[in-house]
């Protein structure tokens, strides 16, 4: 994961959903992303829940909380042992009536106590909701690349009805998104910088790093332009040089059948500035000789008219 990602992630955690349906379905996102579902001899769940980013686990943590109290949650810290590798952080709800009675709430538990994948779309009626929805599909599985860079933004689930979810909802808050599936996993993503922005402005990034974004997307673009230019200069020299190319050519071709000296006195002297200036323009020939750019171009077709016609006498002998 970027470190842009991970700012962007060590703010949304920040954000909290005034409401307890906005937390629902924070908790609920959060949970189908990366949670696994334990039990105990009683019957009673319990949720497993892993991350690499420990504002993340904060998180998920001041939610359960906030939805059970009584709920009885521990936190561990793996430390890496290998190099340029994250701590991932563990928090686990135990098994217990009060786990259990959050995970019906959320709907991963039937009635009967069995387990239910369901669609969490009985609480993802209001936009507020889906927005929390999908501030906490993206802090347990989504990831944004840097604005410098190629814009892309994710969510990466192994479940395709939840992947389905996120981008019926990203089309429901008329974000752009697309969906495809590599190794087993499902990613919904973003490419248009604008989609981009409005996503991350909607699940709550604050204005700093939005403008951040902004201003870099503006560099790039100016970046952008200026290459375009650059290479459409680029290519018009090239088109110029190799124009001059030929029409040297037509020249030498006329001059090695004597009919150098025939010519009218205007193209004359256009074939012998042509000759000079090899890397000039139709316009800088024409500045050269002091007439209009048509003038050159119907001198120059005439030479090339008449190299292709010696040509062709030549090849009929």
């Amino acid at each position: 994961m970027s470190s842009f990602a991970s700012q962007v992630k060590n703010e949304l955690v920040h954000v909290l959903g005034d409401q307890i349906c906005c937390k629902m379905a924070e908790l609920a996102a959060l949970l189908r992303m990366g949670a696994t579902i334990s039990f105990n001899s009683k019957h009673d769940f319990g949720i497993n829940f892993v991350t690499e980013n420990a504002a993340v686990a904060r998180k998920i943590l001041s939610l359960l909380k906030t939805s059970v109290p009584k709920i009885h949650t521990e936190v561990t810290v793996r430390r890496s042992r290998r190099l340029r590798k994250h701590n991932s952080y563990s928090v686990r709800a135990i098994p217990s009536p009060e786990t259990s009675s959050i995970l019906k709430q959320l709907g991963f538990l039937s009635a009967k106590n069995l387990l239910d994948a369901g669609t969490d779309r009985n609480f993802l009626q209001k936009d507020c909701c889906k927005i929390a929805y999908l501030r906490g599909a993206f802090l347990g599985g989504g990831s944004v690349n840097r604005p410098e860079g190629q814009y892309h933004l994710e969510f990466v689930t192994g479940n395709y009805n939840f992947a389905r979810l996120i981008l019926n909802l990203c089309h429901e808050l008329y974000l752009p998104a697309g969906i495809t599936d590599r190794k087993k996993v499902y990613i919904i993503y973003l490419k248009e910088s604008e989609a981009i922005l409005e996503l991350l402005g909607l699940i709550g990034v604050e204005d700093d790093l939005l403008q951040e974004f902004e201003s870099a997307r503006n560099l790039k673009e100016i970046r952008n332009q200026v290459n375009r230019l650059i290479n459409c200069e680029t290519a018009n020299l090239q088109r110029t040089i190799n124009a001059a190319g030929r029409q040297i050519d037509n020249i030498k071709i006329i001059q090695q059948y004597d009919k150098y000296d025939n010519l009218p006195k205007a193209v004359k002297q256009t074939a012998q500035v042509r000759m000079n200036h090899p890397e000039a323009s139709l316009a800088e020939l024409a500045e050269l000789l002091n007439c209009s750019r048509s003038a050159i171009n119907h001198r120059i077709r005439k030479l090339e008219v008449l190299a292709e016609q010696l040509k062709k006498g030549d090849a009929t002998r």
